[in-house]
């Protein structure tokens, strides 16, 4: 019993020991490639990020927005030219793994939470391609 006690205790201490790969900063500026679903339908997009900027290329159409990083993880992107009321609100773009320099796992929200109304968030991978 003593001897599974302590089996137990030294897994548990390997397992918390565990981080997750985040070289963000790797990830601040370049160009990347992301996968998204539409109408059931697969499509591609594509992005190229600055210190400062963001410009996404997708369905043919060119949409450009403000970067402000928080830290080296975590960003704030802001359309410039927002169409819609809905295109005025700043997304919040979290970098939560990184696999060497070649994609980034996040996850991104609306940076402000609605009233009444749940905060919703969604995950992809960017793949790096230049």
């Amino acid at each position: 019993m003593k001897n599974l006690f302590l089996l137990c205790a030294i897994s548990l201490l390997f397992m918390s020991c565990f981080e997750v790969e985040r070289h963000c900063a790797d990830f601040k500026t370049g160009e990347f490639e992301f996968n998204y679903v539409v109408d059931g339908i697969n499509k591609t997009g594509r992005f190229i990020r600055t210190d400062s900027l963001n410009i996404d290329y997708y369905e043919g159409k060119i949409d450009s927005s403000s970067v402000r990083w928080i830290n080296d993880c975590e960003f704030i992107l802001k359309k410039l030219n927002p169409k819609t009321n809905a295109e005025r609100d700043a997304i919040h773009m979290k970098i939560l793994t990184t696999n060497g320099t070649s994609s980034y796992t996040f996850e991104y929200k609306l940076a402000a939470k609605k009233p009444n109304k749940p905060q919703r968030s969604e995950k992809g991978i960017a793949y790096r391609i230049n």
